[in-house]
């Protein structure tokens, strides 16, 4: 929508991904949907509709700070709903090299991510990690400890320490679960 911010389009996406869904679920579903975006100070950048897009993304992106905001929208069980949720985290990038970036955009991986990159990518690594102070799950588009959080607002409880489980899977010392799950980030 015409001045639409990063929050308000990734909670109004993720809400219509969610009530879609739950529409056609059984009775006694948890329906969950996100969104992701990213943000810097010359806008918005979603998903690349093509290799030039991607590789314009991709030099915008290079040095620089940008902001991956994620919204949750969590649907029953019972018919309730929604709850909604938002992560954003501050993203450093890499001086990476034009010869990655074409790398990186000829593999097709670049189209389907937002910012046309992934944090968890094996073989192109964007993200400056050592300098990220925020949720590493949010740059991969489903921040776990939101979503936990977010659950927990319904009664569930995941069978798993999820941040122990992220943490295992990213590899990556998270300094925020904690606050998120306590509300406080």
């Amino acid at each position: 929508m015409p001045g639409e911010g990063a929050a308000a389009l990734t909670r109004r996406l993720a809400l219509a991904k969610a009530e879609a869904a739950f529409k056609s679920s059984p009775p006694g579903s948890i329906v969950v949907a996100a969104d992701t975006i990213v943000a810097d100070d010359d806008g918005l950048l979603g998903k690349p509709g093509d290799d030039a897009a991607a590789l314009a993304m991709l030099h915008r992106l290079r040095r620089g700070h940008h902001t991956v905001v994620t919204s949750l929208a969590v649907f029953g069980p019972n018919g309730t709903g929604p709850l909604l949720d938002a992560c954003s985290t501050e993203v450093p990038m890499r001086d990476y090299g034009d010869d990655e970036i074409q790398r990186f955009v000829a593999s097709g991986s670049a189209a389907d991510k937002a910012g046309a990159y992934g944090i968890q990518e094996s073989g192109f690594h964007p993200v400056e990690v050592t300098a990220l102070h925020g949720c590493f799950a949010n740059v991969m588009g489903l921040p776990l400890c939101h979503l936990v959080r977010t659950l927990r607002r319904r009664g569930l409880e995941p069978r798993v320490d999820v941040p122990s489980a992220c943490r295992a899977h990213t590899d990556y010392d998270c300094p925020v679960y904690a606050a998120i799950l306590q509300g406080e980030a």
